[in-house]
């Protein structure tokens, strides 16, 4: 199964999150990670890839 998100992705919102501190806590496991915490993170990179998108879309590139 291919991965949904990169490790980058996920650590860098983490830390603009200010959850990277749990997570290193938890030495790095994401299981270990509350669900609120996890839930967080997949909204700011749904809301990343949405102004992305956006951007994308206003720059001249071809829509979908």
């Amino acid at each position: 199964m291919a991965k949904m998100m990169s490790d980058r992705l996920k650590y860098e919102l983490a830390k603009e999150l200010g959850i990277d501190q749990l997570l290193r806590q938890n030495n790095g496991d994401w299981g270990a990670m509350p669900a609120r915490a996890c839930g967080s993170l997949v909204r700011a990179a749904i809301e990343r890839a949405e102004r992305a998108m956006a951007q994308q879309q206003q720059g001249g590139g071809r829509g979908w």
